[in-house]
């Protein structure tokens, strides 16, 4: 085993707190990233962590050691992105993140001409409309819907995506079309929620005469698949709320249409989130620049064909 990739999970190890994790994000076992740690631990001739059955703390020897294993790491990096960047052949796994609905009708159908443009590069490509984090799952780069919560994240604004309120002709046949949030919660319409993990409520943002407003919403139906939401508006379960480039084909055809019209959903932000270190790696920078213009182009054309 290399010195180089003793050092390299080291650093994992420090920056995640556990064995596991920096495992997991290097993808070996546990077992190598223990015998990695006590390899250098032995050339070093120092303990650089002190291990319990349930805590994993770095020793004075190993923060200092950190600072200096990181900047070599970064070195590397930057050495190896510039062969790659001369020789213009990146190559490598790239672990890439997307909600359901992104990934399937934006992300995926562009990969097959990215792969072509590239060879050597192997997508793996994760989809689900659960929150990501990019340091323990081990991801190059994840595209979201919202606000990141880590600011220590870097962002690339792809668009602000526009978002409807919907139902299906029966539905509204059957329930009254209601005109605004208000009468969402005043006729006790059904609502179709996305439910994130630990969610105790589900809050609509709408859009007010009076400015942005929240609105408490539900319903009977909810799931953490998005999909899911648009196959219950479909059959009629509900009022769902939706970016339009998801559902443009049924609003065309008819099969879904706009609902409290009167308080549109503000639009949301779609963005790219990586890592500084992520970013060093050009099959992340040329992933991501691939994606961004094609993201833009498809997000824009379904809003003005709907």
């Amino acid at each position: 085993m290399s010195y180089l990739d003793n050092i390299r999970t080291f650093v994992r190890v420090y920056e995640l707190g556990s064995m596991s994790a920096a495992g997991r994000d290097l993808r070996i076992s546990p077992a190598v990233t223990s015998s990695r740690i006590s390899q250098l631990e032995e050339h070093l001739g120092v303990r650089l962590f002190q291990r319990t059955t349930r805590s994993l703390t770095p020793t004075e020897q190993g923060q200092s050691f950190y600072s200096g294993a990181s900047e070599i790491l970064e070195a590397v990096e930057r050495a190896e992105a510039q062969i790659v960047n001369m020789t213009e052949n990146p190559k490598g796994s790239l672990y890439v993140a997307a909600p359901l609905g992104v990934g399937r009708r934006l992300i995926a159908p562009q990969v097959p001409e990215f792969l072509q443009a590239y060879p050597e590069v192997k997508v793996r490509l994760r989809l689900t409309d659960r929150k990501v984090d990019l340091t323990t799952e081990g991801l190059d780069l994840a595209f979201f819907l919202g606000q990141p919560e880590d600011s220590n994240l870097r962002i690339r604004k792809i668009a602000d995506v526009a978002r409807i309120l919907c139902a299906s002709p029966d539905y509204v046949a059957k329930r009254g079309l209601p005109e605004s949030g208000d009468d969402l919660i005043a006729d006790g319409h059904e609502c179709l929620n996305l439910r994130f993990p630990g969610a105790t409520e589900f809050q609509w943002l709408l859009s007010t005469p009076d400015g942005p407003k929240r609105f408490r919403v539900s319903g009977r139906c909810e799931s953490d698949d998005g999909d899911v939401l648009t196959d219950w508006a479909l059959a009629g379960q509900g009022v769902a709320l939706k970016p339009i480039f998801e559902i443009a084909e049924h609003l065309r055809a008819g099969a879904l249409i706009p609902v409290a019209t009167r308080t549109p959903p503000e639009p949301i932000q779609m963005a790219c989130l990586f890592t500084h270190r992520r970013w060093q790696d050009p099959k992340t920078r040329l992933f991501m620049e691939f994606m961004v213009e094609r993201i833009a182009a498809m997000i824009k054309a379904a809003e003005t064909l709907r």
